[in-house]
């Protein structure tokens, strides 16, 4: 006796097809998100540190177009040196008086000299002018002049230029002898940003265009909404 598939079984077969495809794609993306969304929330907590603990930094913000927030900025090596981290890109609205969503970036280093370790530093790049906030929409963007930092041991101390395109903030979490932040690469992290909002987006996507949203970032939106009142 012959035995024919009939069309219930297929559709069956077809099912399990699906279902399993979503099991097993689905925590992938999730995971991603997860990850992304932690910086978006070590973030909040180091703006929020550098609102409170460095005054300079608190009496600069409200001038600042955007802010480049690195919550662990890890730094390693003796006498050739180097950082790195992830961060996020924010920018203000001027029209709507409201703050983007975040895009992620990379961060990195190499220099020369004496580089006496420790753990890690948290940083926060103040973008002051249009051009350069238009120059961290390139895939690639090199940090200079303005942007050096000296952070003591004990997480104070900045170089700075109030007049300047760039100024940054860092604050340290361990023992530091030197992160120079001069020649520093900055990086569009595309795969971030495609687990954060769901699909491939630029920054000017995320950030001019406002074509994406996550509800994850409301938190620190809002906090950087009320420090520039």
């Amino acid at each position: 006796m012959q035995i024919r598939p009939n069309k219930f079984s297929g559709n069956v077969g077809l099912i399990l097809v699906v279902v399993m495809t979503a099991l097993f794609s689905t925590p992938v993306w999730a995971a991603d998100a997860v990850e992304q969304q932690g910086t978006v929330d070590k973030a909040l907590v180091t703006f929020q540190n550098f609102m409170g603990n460095k005054p300079r930094f608190r009496d600069n913000v409200k001038g600042a177009k955007a802010l480049l927030i690195v919550p662990t900025m890890l730094k390693a090596g003796f006498i050739l040196g180097g950082s790195g981290g992830s961060g996020i890109l924010v920018a203000l609205d001027e029209k709507s008086d409201d703050w983007s969503q975040p895009a992620f970036y990379t961060v990195r280093s190499v220099t020369l000299g004496l580089q006496i370790g420790g753990e890690a530093v948290e940083v926060i790049t103040m973008i002051r002018s249009r051009n350069a906030l238009d120059a961290l929409y390139k895939n690639k963007f090199k940090l200079s002049g303005d942007a050096c930092i000296a952070a003591g041991p004990v997480g104070v101390g900045s170089q700075w230029n109030a007049n300047g395109d760039v100024l940054s903030f860092a604050q340290c979490k361990g023992l530091f002898a030197g992160l120079n932040y001069d020649g520093s690469i900055v990086r569009v992290n595309d795969d971030s940003n495609k687990a954060y909002f769901g699909k491939a987006v630029s920054p000017e996507d995320i950030i001019g265009k406002n074509a994406v949203s996550n509800p994850g970032s409301a938190k620190l939106r809002e906090a950087l909404k009320n420090a520039v009142k």
